[in-house]
């Protein structure tokens, strides 16, 4: 039985990973298109199942709200920075300046989730509510997916 926190970790995890992978390419190379567009991908499902699960359980809270607005104003923030590097030259010093400071916020980001946010959630949810966010996020990324293929 896997709970959300559990789950939304194993996301980090592999995002982490493609942020090394894509740190480690050149120029406007395919790998760095593949790994930079399955990044994209994969952050924004992520993002978009976790605001539809996690933070919508912790919006419905007054005792959680702040921290649920705030985790949500940052993936506006970065998802915003995905959209600029989508549309620059990736062979640019540009591209790579603002694909540090990608990284440097998504990394922040998660970490600020899963050492803050995270623990004050669980404290507040049940086992159960735990296991059927994670459940709802699989489904909700799934469709996330599918959306964008």
């Amino acid at each position: 039985m896997t709970d959300i926190y559990t789950r939304l970790k194993q996301d980090h995890d592999q995002h982490r990973t493609l942020l090394e992978q894509i740190s480690k390419t050149e120029g406007d190379s395919e790998d760095r298109r593949t790994l930079f567009s399955k990044f994209r991908t994969e952050v924004t499902a992520h993002a978009n199942a976790e605001e539809q699960t996690l933070y919508s359980y912790m919006l419905e809270d007054p005792d959680l709200q702040d921290e649920g607005r705030h985790s949500v104003s940052e993936h506006k923030e970065i998802d915003e920075i995905l959209e600029e590097l989508a549309e620059m030259d990736m062979s640019s010093s540009g591209w790579l300046n603002r694909f540090h400071t990608l990284r440097h916020k998504y990394e922040h980001h998660i970490d600020e989730e899963e050492e803050d946010i995270f623990p004050v959630a669980e404290k507040a949810s049940s086992k159960a509510e735990e296991k059927k966010m994670a459940d709802k996020f699989d489904s909700r990324k799934s469709d996330e997916l599918e959306e964008s293929a």
